[in-house]
């Protein structure tokens, strides 16, 4: 049970009672959250009384009366404006003026309860404030959150940005200088490096503004019929290169059958399947993908002989800029994106993505589309 306090500051002692009385039993709840609510009830019959419970022990909710001894609800008002406090009030007054509703809003009253009132129309004002005070902290709280996340993302964007910069930097200085001589073979290994260090950046902003399109909603999606072995031989023949200088073997059993997806989503699917079969993969390994129809569902299976994954390590997959750190893949390039982009477009067809992985034996992830089969 979560609790918010309520103060109530009355010099009516009656009036304090009832109030207590009627509110101490409440519960508020909002249809979507599963968290209920309750008051725990602080009273008081001067708003200096009022001043020192707040500041010793705060208050979340207050039923403020207008005219009390000595300070009166206004000055009360001002006080906690002054000190910057996110109290919503509900202000009681016997004598509903315009001039009084006008200062008691300005001062900040959330809303004029005039006596004599009903309970109900106390339970509901009270309700109303606490349902207001409810959604604007989570509100709050979703704003810090989105704040941390995009501090998160730009920390990791620049970390993984700045060692292939450094690293491409220091290469053309070695070429500026002439450290090596004079004869342009001797900087073939710093031009091929550096190459290879673009590469791997230029695959981290197309990544980025993959992720970015599919969080956004700004991605247009193509959705037609497409033979599902003409686009897997397209994404085989594009790793086809990597996979022989590395005598990895590369097989796909897929049936002739058609399906109605956006080319591109497929495309960045089976890119980060084969690409990461064969990155991860042995020297001498197998990649074996293959592909049927469950109903109107599209199964796809790809399993290699790599150097697989903990229990640990398997549940780490699919976060953003989240990779798999361990003496076997220090040396491996990557950005950690591909994972968690596949993840979001097979959500876009309803669907599932899953991996069993044994370390030293090799790792199989499958995806499931919904509703994409003819």
């Amino acid at each position: 049970m979560n609790y918010l306090k309520l103060l109530i500051v009355d010099d009516d002692p009656r009036m304090r009672e009832s109030c207590a009385m009627l509110l101490g039993l409440m519960k508020i709840k909002l249809p979507w959250l599963e968290d209920e609510y309750s008051f725990k009830i602080l009273e008081t019959g001067t708003a200096e009384e009022a001043q020192s419970i707040i500041d010793e022990q705060g208050a979340d909710i207050m039923l403020l009366d207008q005219r009390l001894p000595g300070l009166q609800g206004t000055d009360l008002l001002e006080y906690i404006a002054e000190k910057g406090l996110d109290i919503q009030t509900v202000m009681i007054t016997g004598n509903a003026t315009l001039d009084t509703a006008v200062n008691a809003t300005r001062n900040g009253a959330s809303e004029i309860l005039v006596k004599p009132f009903t309970p109900e129309e106390l339970r509901a004002s009270a309700s109303k404030a606490a349902k207001f005070l409810i959604l604007q902290r989570i509100v709050s709280k979703l704003d810090e959150e989105r704040k941390k996340t995009r501090f998160e993302f730009i920390r990791v964007l620049s970390h993984e940005l700045k060692s292939p910069l450094g690293a491409v930097t220091g290469y053309l200085n070695i070429i500026k200088s002439r450290a090596l001589g004079d004869d342009l073979a001797s900087y073939e290994t710093a031009i091929d490096r550096s190459l290879l260090r673009l590469e791997g950046m230029r695959r981290l902003i197309s990544d980025m503004l993959d992720l970015t399109r599919i969080e956004s909603g700004v991605k247009a999606r193509n959705i037609e019929d497409h033979k599902l072995t003409e686009i897997i031989s397209d994404m085989i023949e594009g790793v086809k290169t990597a996979a022989t200088e590395r005598n990895i073997t590369v097989t796909a059993d897929i049936p002739d059958f058609t399906v109605s997806v956006d080319r591109v989503d497929l495309e960045i699917i089976l890119t980060n399947l084969l690409t990461n079969a064969v990155k991860y993969n042995k020297d001498g390994g197998n990649i074996n993908l293959t592909a049927h129809k469950i109903g109107r569902a599209l199964k796809i299976q790809c399993r290699d002989t790599g150097i697989g994954m903990t229990e640990e390590e398997v549940t780490k997959l699919f976060k953003e800029f989240t990779r798999i750190r361990n003496e076997q893949t220090k040396n491996i390039l990557g950005n950690g994106l591909g994972l968690s982009i596949l993840k979001k477009i097979v959500s876009l067809y309803n669907g599932d993505v899953s991996v069993t992985s044994k370390k030293g034996e090799g790792s199989e992830f499958t995806v499931i589309l919904q509703g994409v089969v003819n």
